[in-house]
C-alpha cells in the first residue's frame, strides 16, 4: 500500500496552499486506497461507452468527497462536454440538471480548465475558482447565476490512455466536509490521479469498443444499402424504417439494450433480395405465380445469408429477414405461422417496413397520405400486423413523421436509381 501511495503522489499544478494529505489518517487513507481498486476493477468491466462515462462520474464525487462532477470526452482538438452530476442541484429535482447542463466543446488548449488539463496531461487544483488571481483561468459566473449555485474548489484531472494521451478529462466541484465547501487536500489530488490512470484505460478501451460497433454498424448498413440498390430503393429506406422500428420498440416497452440492438438488426432485412434474378425483382408488372415464389423465397435467403453467425446483432438479422414477412393471422410467408409464434423482432420490422413502404413514394408509385396509411395499418390491426404494436406504434406517430421529414428522399434520389448511369462520381 505505501508503494502505491508513492507512486500516485506526483506532481500537480495546485494554485493556493493545499495540505497534503492533511486531513485523514492512516486507516482512513487505507480505506480509500482500497475503495480505489475496487472502483478499478468496476470500470474496467464496464464496456458500454455511455454505461462507463456514468460510472466514472458516479464513482470519482464519493472518492474525492465532490459536490459535482463533469466528465469531457477528447475528439481530436476538442473537448466534448458529456456528462455531468451534481448532488446539491439534483436535489431540487431531474428537470433541473436537464436544464442547465447542455452539450458543448471546448478546446484543447489553455484557455479553459479542462482543455489545459488535456493539452499539458497535468492535474489542476484551485481552492476558490472565484478568487484565483491566475489569468488562464477566469471564473465566468453565468452558470452559477442560471443555477443559484456556488462554485468555489475545483479539481481537474486528465484521463490518460496507456500511451500518457489525454482521452478525456474529469472536473470535480466543490470538496465537502461536514456540509462546508473546502479545497480538495492532497489527499484527493493523489486519489483523483490513481483514479483518472484507471478511468483513462477504462476509457480508451470503451471508445475502441464503440469505434468497432460503429464499424460494424456500418458495414452492415451499406451491405443492406446494395440490396436496396438492386430493388430501385433509395438508401433512405432503411434509415427510416430502422428509426420506426426503434420507435415502435420503445413504445412497447422493450429494454433500451433491446432497442438498439432491433436498431442495428432492422437493416438486413431485405438481405436476401440480392439472390433473386432481376427480371424478376425489376419486372414493372404483376407476377406470375412462380415469380412470386421465387420473390418471396428472398426471406429464406435472407436468413441463410445471415444464419451460423455468432455476433448477436446478425443472428438477430436473421431472425428478422426470415420472418418480417409473416402476417399476425398466419396468411405471410414463408412458414405462415401465426400470433405470438412469429418472433417479436419479425413482428416490429414488419409494421415498419410496411409503414415506410406505403409513406414514401416510391419509383412506381407515390406516397400515400398519412391519413390513409393510419387506416390501413387499424384495418390490418391483428391481421396483418399485432394490434398491440400497432397502437404503440400509432401513439408516437408524431415521431415517425420527424423521422420522415429527417429522412426524405429527394427527385435526385428517384433519378439516380431509375438510371444508375446517373449517379454523380463521389468525392473520396
Amino acid at each position: 500500500m505505501a508503494f502505491l501511495i508513492q507512486f500516485l503522489h506526483v506532481p500537480t499544478l495546485s494554485i493556493g496552499t493545499i495540505p497534503i494529505m492533511a486531513t485523514m489518517n492512516d486507516t482512513a487513507i487505507q480505506a480509500k486506497l482500497e475503495a480505489l481498486v475496487r472502483v478499478g476493477v468496476s470500470l474496467s468491466s464496464v464496456g458500454d461507452l455511455d454505461l462507463l462515462l456514468g460510472r466514472i462520474v458516479a464513482e470519482a464525487m464519493p472518492l474525492t468527497g465532490a459536490d459535482g462532477a463533469s466528465l469531457y470526452l477528447r475528439r481530436g482538438d476538442r473537448l466534448e462536454f458529456h456528462t455531468s452530476r451534481n448532488r446539491t442541484l439534483e436535489a431540487r429535482g431531474p428537470e433541473v440538471m436537464e436544464r442547465l447542463f447542455q452539450r458543448f466543446e471546448v478546446a484543447v488548449d489553455e484557455t479553459s480548465m479542462a482543455g489545459w488539463c488535456a493539452l499539458t496531461g497535468e492535474i489542476l487544483n484551485l481552492p476558490d475558482v472565484q478568487s484565483s488571481d491566475d489569468p488562464r483561468f477566469r471564473y465566468n459566473p453565468s452558470f452559477d447565476q442560471r443555477a443559484g449555485y456556488q462554485s468555489r474548489s475545483m479539481l481537474a484531472a486528465p484521463l490518460l490512455d496507456r500511451n500518457n494521451q489525454a482521452v478525456g478529462v474529469i472536473q470535480l466541484w466543490n470538496a465537502m466536509e461536514e456540509g462546508r465547501i473546502v479545497p480538495f487536500d492532497g489527499t484527493a489530488e493523489m486519489l483523483i490521479r490513481g483514479f483518472a490512470s484507471q478511468a483513462g484505460v477504462a476509457l480508451a478501451n470503451a471508445l475502441l469498443n464503440e469505434e468497432l460497433r460503429k464499424a460494424h454498424q456500418e458495414t452492415l448498413f451499406r451491405l443492406s444499402s446494395a440490396a436496396e440498390y438492386r430493388d430501385k430503393e433509395t438508401s433512405n429506406h432503411i434509415k427510416r424504417m430502422s428509426h420506426f422500428t426503434r420507435i415502435a420498440a420503445h413504445a412497447i416497452g422493450m429494454s433500451e439494450t433491446d432497442v438498439e440492438m432491433l436498431f442495428c438488426s432492422a437493416p438486413m432485412h431485405d438481405i436476401g433480395k440480392i439472390g433473386i434474378p432481376d427480371h424478376i425483382l425489376l419486372k414493372p408488372g404483376l407476377l406470375t405465380p412462380q415469380e412470386r415464389a421465387i420473390m418471396e423465397s428472398h426471406a429464406v435467403i435472407g436468413a441463410h445469408i445471415l444464419k451460423d453467425s455468432t455476433v448477436p446483432v446478425v443472428k438477430q438479422a436473421a431472425i428478422i429477414a426470415l420472418n418480417h414477412h409473416e402476417k399476425f393471422d398466419g396468411t405471410g410467408y414463408p412458414q405462415g405461422i401465426k400470433g405470438e409464434d412469429i418472433p417479436l423482432e419479425g413482428r416490429i420490422v414488419a409494421l415498419a417496413d410496411v409503414f415506410d413502404a406505403l409513406s414514401s413514394r416510391r419509383c412506381y408509385k407515390d406516397a400515400w397520405p398519412e391519413p390513409k396509411v393510419v387506416a390501413f395499418l387499424m384495418e390490418q390491426r391483428d391481421r396483418h400486423f399485432e394490434g398491440r404494436i400497432v397502437d404503440a406504434f400509432l401513439d408516437h406517430l408524431d415521431e415517425a413523421r420527424a423521422i420522415g421529414l429527417s429522412h426524405q428522399d429527394s427527385p435526385e434520389d428517384f433519378e439516380n436509381m431509375v438510371d444508375f448511369t446517373r449517379l454523380p462520381i463521389p468525392e473520396l
